[in-house]
């Protein structure tokens, strides 16, 4: 069974810790134990894929802070790159700092 890293219990997504192809299972460990996931889609080594879903214009977590918002909806065992994915960090239109 493939692996993914979780850090932060607040994450709604993993980081792959090997490449996982479409349809295997993937575990992680979240703060109620350990969790089992079916790949939907491939997902590369380092890449991020979805642990919860995830609804359009929800924020994506990641080590605990937020890098971007979902562009459309995405599901558990899912890749999450920039098809899915609105950066929001690092822009300079977003007002503030």
């Amino acid at each position: 069974m493939r692996h993914v890293l979780m850090v932060n219990c607040a994450d709604n997504v993993a980081n792959a810790l090997d490449d996982i192809q479409d349809g295997e299972e993937f575990s992680y460990s979240s703060e109620t134990g350990p969790q089992v996931l079916k790949a939907i889609g491939n997902t590369k080594f380092g890449f991020k894929v979805a642990v919860k879903p995830i609804a359009p214009a929800e924020k994506i977590i990641k080590y605990g802070c937020v890098i971007g918002t979902a562009s459309t909806a995405i599901q558990p065992g899912e890749c999450v790159h920039i098809h899915n994915v609105e950066g929001t960090r690092g822009r300079g239109d977003k007002g503030g700092m």
